[in-house]
């Protein structure tokens, strides 16, 4: 029996080492993404803060949105759910297999009630995002008592990241992050 094994054990070994190198099936690129997708949030309420500008990116291994604002951003709530607009409660349909809430704690006005986001009024999508690998549409949702809403229709509920950066000046911006996969 023991011989056996051994034959047996002999053939496979010699089996594994006859096998060229170059036929060995080569792993995708791992991009180290360790995200979530559980909600990520700060209550903080910005003060003299308002938001000015909504654009996209598409990278590697993620697609990105950041928020422009002036003067600093401290406050957020970001999660996978159903975006309903600020004020009225409507549900905001989105394309996509998935929807991502973001509410950004700064108004699209200023101090004085000026609307300071002139993309607000617009009917169409806020931003194009057609050819991107996750983002599906960027939709306005409203901005109402201090904060703004945006809906975010991405392809499935995938890994995102939450951040914010500080600078030039007097802006700061609040980035989404989300993955092309798990």
């Amino acid at each position: 029996m023991k011989r056996l094994i051994t034959v047996l054990l002999s053939l496979v070994l010699g089996a594994v080492l006859l096998v060229p190198a170059g036929t060995a099936a080569t792993a995708a690129p791992y991009c180290g993404i360790r995200w979530g997708s559980l909600p990520e949030s700060d209550a903080t309420m910005s003060s003299h803060s308002w938001l000015t500008n909504v654009r996209t990116g598409r990278h590697a291994c993620f697609d990105r949105i950041v928020f422009d604002v002036h003067g600093d951003i401290e406050g957020y709530d970001v999660r996978y759910g159903t975006v309903y607009t600020d004020g009225e409660g409507r549900v905001v349909p989105l394309r996509g297999g998935a929807d991502l809430q973001i509410v950004l704690r700064v108004p699209a006005y200023d101090d004085f009630g000026h609307e300071r986001f002139p993309l607000a009024r617009s009917e169409s999508d806020l931003v194009n995002v057609g050819g991107y690998p996750t983002f599906r549409q960027v939709a306005y949702a409203g901005s109402f008592e201090g904060q703004t809403t945006i809906g975010l229709g991405v392809r499935a509920r995938l890994p995102f990241r939450v951040f914010i950066l500080d600078g030039p000046g007097d802006l700061s911006r609040l980035v989404v992050d989300v993955a092309h996969r798990w």
